[in-house]
């Protein structure tokens, strides 16, 4: 890897800082608030990855066996989620989403980009608006690099 331009390096943490900031406001658009983010992203990871296990969820989240239990269980008394037995290992447990799970998903991501939307809407021009739509496969390359 090459030194990389100090404009560069200036943009690179604009631009982190600018995705962080989007991102939180995005998970605050969530549900009126109803989930934790925790609860929310095992419901989208569910949602995009698929039926796993609790250890599974709990690797891929960084948290203990433990808190991924009580995440689960509320999950559970929500109604959000199926648990049926691993066919590989009867003695597993594999979770996936249940209908009111991936319906509740669904609203979460949809409620978001409309909030996306609107404030695209009303913070930028057209001719802004425009060129953040540009700039979106750049975007891509990036975040996929």
């Amino acid at each position: 890897m090459g030194e990389v331009p100090a404009h560069v390096a200036e943009s690179a943490g604009w631009l982190r800082g600018v995705v962080a900031q989007l991102h939180r406001r995005l998970r605050h658009v969530d549900n009126a608030g109803i989930l934790t983010p925790t609860q929310s992203a095992v419901l989208n990871r569910l949602h995009r990855e698929g039926p796993a296990t609790q250890g599974e969820l709990a690797a891929a989240e960084h948290v203990r066996q433990q808190s991924m239990a009580a995440t689960l269980g509320v999950l559970d008394e929500l109604g959000y989620l199926a648990r049926t037995p691993d066919p590989a290992d009867r003695r597993r447990v594999v979770i996936s989403l249940s209908e009111s799970g991936s319906n509740t998903v669904r609203g979460i991501l949809q409620h978001r980009e409309e909030w996306l939307a609107q404030a695209l809407a009303d913070a930028l021009s057209p001719a802004e608006l425009d060129v953040v739509t540009r700039a979106l496969p750049l975007l891509q390359r990036v975040a996929e690099h």
